[in-house]
C-alpha cells in the first residue's frame, strides 16, 4: 500500500501512516489563522505579565523583564496549552477549538499528540503540574527579588528581598533542569524511534520536521541553559562572599581594638 493509498485509508496527513486516530477531522480554520490567533494569545499574555512586574517593581532591569517574559511564556504553555492536551487528548482529533486546531497542525511534526500516547502523557501531566506553577513563582521573585525602588538621595538606599534572591535562583536552577531533561527526553524518544526502529513521528517535510519539531523546541535547549549558568555564578558569589564575610569581621574587630587600646594611651597621655 503506498503513501496516497494509506492516507486515504486512515483519512488523515499524520506519520506514521498507519497510526490510527479516531475521529479525526482537518482544522478549519487557515494555518495563518491558527498560528496568529495562538501567538496573539501567548504574547498578550507574556506582555502582561511583563507590564505587571515593571509596574509593581519599576527598577527592574532589561534582564530580567526578559527572563520574566520567558518564565511567563513557560508558565502559560505549561499549564494552560499542554494542559488542555492532558485534559482533552482524547478529543483533540474531533475538535475546531483553537487550541485543539493548533495541536492537530503542531502534531503533523509529532503524531503522538494525536494517539494519546503514554509517554506524552506523562512528561505533558508532569510538565503541567510541576514546571508550570513553579515557572510562574520564578517569575514572581525575580520580580519581588530585585530593588524595588530608585532612590532619592544617597541615604535612601533602595529596598532589596534576598530572601526572595535566593530562592529565586534555587527554583530557576530547579526549572532550567527540569527544561533541559525535558527536552532531551522529548528529542530523545523521537531520535531513538527513527534511528533504531525506523519510525518518524513526523511528516519529511521541512517544516514540520526541522520547523516545528527540532526549532519550535529548541529554545528549550538554550534559554535553560543560559539561565542555568547564571544562576550558578550567583550561588558561587554568595558562598564566595558567605566565606568571606568572617574574615572581613575579624579585620574590623581588630581595627576598633588597635583604636580602642590607642585612645586609652591617648588619655593616659594627655592625664
Amino acid at each position: 500500500m503506498d503513501g496516497t493509498t494509506m492516507h486515504a485509508a486512515q483519512g488523515h496527513p499524520y506519520y506514521p501512516q498507519d497510526s490510527v486516530i479516531p475521529g479525526y477531522a482537518p482544522n478549519s480554520t487557515p494555518i495563518p489563522v491558527i498560528l496568529g490567533a495562538f501567538s496573539g494569545i501567548v504574547g498578550v499574555f507574556t506582555l502582561g505579565c511583563v507590564s505587571l512586574a515593571k509596574w509593581y517593581n519599576p527598577g527592574l532591569k532589561r534582564a530580567d523583564q526578559l527572563i520574566i517574559g520567558w518564565f511567563a511564556l513557560c508558565g502559560f504553555l505549561h499549564c494552560f496549552f499542554e494542559g488542555y492536551f492532558v485534559l482533552h487528548h482524547a478529543s483533540i482529533p474531533a475538535s475546531q477549538s483553537i487550541f485543539s486546531q493548533a495541536w492537530k497542525e503542531y502534531s503533523l511534526s509529532d503524531s503522538r499528540y494525536l494517539t494519546s500516547d503514554p509517554f506524552m502523557l506523562c512528561i505533558e501531566m508532569l510538565t503541567t503540574l510541576t514546571w508550570g506553577p513553579l515557572s510562574f513563582l520564578t517569575a514572581v521573585l525575580i520580580a519581588t527579588s530585585t530593588p524595588t525602588s530608585t532612590p532619592t538621595s544617597t541615604s535612601a538606599p533602595k529596598r532589596h528581598n534576598y530572601s526572595h534572591q535566593g530562592t529565586r535562583h534555587l527554583l530557576q536552577t530547579v526549572v532550567c533542569v527540569g527544561h533541559l531533561y525535558g527536552v532531551a527526553l522529548y528529542y530523545g524518544t523521537c531520535g531513538f524511534a527513527e534511528h533504531m526502529r525506523g519510525l518518524s513521528f513526523s511528516r519529511p517535510e521541512w517544516l514540520y520536521y526541522w520547523g516545528y519539531y527540532a526549532g519550535m523546541n529548541a529554545p528549550w535547549a538554550v534559554v535553560p541553559g543560559v539561565l542555568l549558568y547564571q544562576s550558578a555564578r550567583a550561588i558561587q558569589g554568595a558562598f564566595v562572599a558567605a566565606a568571606a564575610a568572617p574574615a572581613a569581621r575579624d579585620v574590623g574587630e581588630g581595627k576598633k581594638e588597635r583604636w580602642g587600646l590607642q585612645n586609652v594611651w591617648g588619655r593616659r597621655f594627655c592625664w
